[in-house]
């Protein structure tokens, strides 16, 4: 069941030499499912999500999970669903003073275009989306791309532009669930972070504007450390850029390591205590399923003069490029 008129719920499966599967689907330009051999030849589906045809569901929608998706038109939570531009002030859609994740209907209840699709060597898929002046409250039309491409080198790369004719704030990123168990919780798992700082955030999760030290705390990842049952809903400020590693993550138990890397300034990262548990999932999950990694710029980001820019001007092109590298080790 769709939640707009006339949709139609659309697939595309992705698989490399190492029989490396990624299946996207066109609602939310989401990633579906990602599977893959882990140390024992065993096929594993590393994406925490409900079946992909229940994806465009309302009972989805109303947990605002946003499995796999792609977020924007701003991701992340915005204070009091306010920014300004050129003086003028910007009214977006919030709940309890907090405008999260594009809005109400963002571009993760979207159906998208399938616009390319390669399926021989390095196979991937081009979604495009418009989002259209005053949508949600944002101004200007804005185009929008993500591309996916699986490689030979098992990197899953996520790419995504934009450009808008009219002065806007972008802030585009993808918010898949990871379990490289295939099942069960991520307690397991260790964690790695290539980052300094972490954002420092008040009872509504948004950011002061203060950039504390992570030396010394108790999200410090700087050395590879057992995530345990701990709530995380941090954005941490990346050392890395480009290529660079931005996180890690690895499973004894199957052998998968994640690396992650991104060209933006931040990763978001989300591992909750709980899913829903009246969603039908494609795995078994239990507390602390999952980990998310959203490569993106900081959140509240229009409203703070010491974070970086993200403003979109009419002529410029916004590019967000995001790369999970998957390995085993034996």
């Amino acid at each position: 069941m769709g939640l707009e008129n006339n949709t139609e719920l659309k697939t595309v499966k992705l698989v490399n030499r190492a029989s490396t599967e990624v299946i996207i689907v066109n609602f939310g330009a989401a990633i579906g499912s990602i599977k893959l051999y882990d140390k024992n030849q065993k096929m594993v589906n590393v994406m925490v999500s409900p079946k992909i045809e229940d994806l465009p569901s309302p009972l989805n929608k109303t947990h605002n999970q946003c499995f796999g998706a792609s977020i924007g038109r701003y991701a992340g939570r915005i204070a009091e669903g306010k920014f300004q531009l050129e003086d003028k002030e910007y009214s977006l859609h919030q709940e309890n003073g907090v405008h999260l994740h594009g809005g109400e209907n963002g571009f993760q209840y979207k159906y998208w275009e399938i616009v390319e699709e390669k399926h021989e060597e390095n196979p991937s898929v081009k979604l495009k989306y418009f989002s259209k002046h005053n949508e949600e409250g944002y101004p200007g039309n804005l185009e929008v791309f993500v591309t996916y491409t699986l490689n030979e080198d098992n990197d899953l790369i996520i790419e995504y532009e934009a450009q808008t004719d009219k002065k806007t704030v972008v802030n585009l990123t993808n918010h898949a669930y990871f379990n490289l168990n295939g099942e069960g919780s991520v307690s397991d798992h260790f964690l790695k972070i290539n980052a300094d700082k972490i954002l420092e955030i008040d009872e509504k999760q948004l950011p002061t504007g203060n950039l504390n030290n992570l030396r010394g705390h108790a999200k410090d990842f700087g050395n590879n450390r057992l995530i345990g049952n701990r709530n995380l809903d941090d954005t941490f400020v990346l050392n890395s850029d480009g290529d660079e590693l931005g996180a890690q993550l690895f499973a004894p138990l199957t052998g998968i390591k994640l690396d992650m890397s991104t060209n933006q300034p931040a990763v978001v990262v989300y591992a909750p205590e709980s899913l829903p548990d009246d969603l039908d999932y494609q795995t078994r999950i239990s507390e602390f399923p999952s980990i998310c990694f959203e490569g993106q710029n900081f959140p509240d980001a229009p409203n703070f003069r010491n974070f970086p820019n993200s403003v979109l001007e009419p002529g410029e092109d916004y590019y967000n490029r995001i790369s999970f590298k998957f390995s085993v080790k034996k």
